[in-house]
């Protein structure tokens, strides 16, 4: 199966938050030509800045488009995009690949898999990781699903990400997200966890960040996350703690399907419900610093 050209093969895009906007860009850098949708019009105004087109629906994007990537924050956005009255599956586009790179639950991607396969469209199971960093291309992609089809993509998926693994069967691809997430919500919790202990035993802030990022202990979440509890700043977020909250269920969930124990990752959760009911929903993750301050009766001078 031939790679994809950015010459001649036209690229669609469904979701244009914060990861869906960034990969957008980097696709249209790459030569490619990109169509997109978003229920926001301020996103496709931001499209259409960075050289890509407009699209009226999700249906109107699969017309146009030989692969659509859709990249949806909830379960509910990706049903009335794939199955809505101008979904994808309304577009009868038989041969249409769409690159399925939203985090929901396996079992939900793998019925919407099944329906496009019987309607002639492949989907593959494409997640993607580093959303924080996803303007610098700093993205790592878990595909799976078939590997042909995943093999014709590379070509797209190396235009707006460093790397990217081939994980097999569809819905592995998911399985490793749900790993990675949960690394993620604890790194993150434990990041503030360090911060708040070190500033209640008079140690600065921004000190502790420094050292602890040179030290065995760091972490990418403390890399990236610190320094907005450095300066207790968690406005502008580049991941809610209210949309992370759907992460968190897809992680409990699929423990609990297993009967494997997450002692680290259920303590953890608590931290993020606390956030949500100190009404920090709308807060960058990071904030999970500010509850624990909370906690420790911590407070800054």
């Amino acid at each position: 199966m031939q790679a994809l050209d950015p010459k001649s093969t036209p690229i669609g895009i469904v979701g244009l938050g914060f990861m869906g906007s960034a990969i957008s860009a980097h696709i249209v850098a790459a030569g490619y030509d990109l169509s997109g949708f978003d229920i926001d019009r301020q996103r496709l105004e931001i499209l259409l800045a960075k050289g890509g087109r407009a699209a009226s629906s999700a249906r109107e994007v699969a017309e146009q488009a030989a692969v659509v990537l859709t990249s949806l924050p909830s379960l509910a956005a990706f049903e009335d995009v794939i199955r809505g009255p101008a979904g994808i599956l309304s577009s009868r586009r038989e041969g249409l690949i769409v690159m399925e790179c939203s985090t929901l639950a396996v079992e939900d991607k793998k019925r919407a898999h099944d329906d496009l396969a019987a309607a002639g469209m492949s989907m593959l199971d494409c997640p993607i990781s580093g959303g924080i960093r996803a303007s610098e291309k700093d993205l790592v992609l878990y595909g799976s699903g078939e590997q042909a089809t995943y093999d014709r993509c590379l070509p797209l998926i190396e235009s707006f990400s460093r790397a990217n693994y081939y994980l097999g069967e569809f819905g592995n691809g998911m399985k490793m997200k749900v790993l990675a997430n949960l690394l993620v919500a604890v790194h993150n919790v434990s990041a503030a966890e360090v911060m708040v202990l070190g500033m209640k035993a008079g140690l600065d802030a921004e000190l502790i960040y420094q050292v602890m990022n040179n030290s065995s202990g760091r972490s990418r979440m403390l890399e990236v996350r610190g320094l907005r509890m450095v300066k207790d700043d968690y406005d502008n977020p580049t991941m809610k703690v209210k949309i992370f909250q759907k992460d968190l269920k897809i992680i409990e969930s699929f423990a609990a399907s297993l009967n494997c124990p997450t002692p680290l990752f259920t303590s953890t959760n608590q931290v993020y419900l606390s956030a949500l009911a100190m009404g920090l929903g709308d807060k960058d993750t990071a904030s999970v610093c500010a509850v624990l301050e909370q906690w420790a009766q911590l407070k800054r001078k």
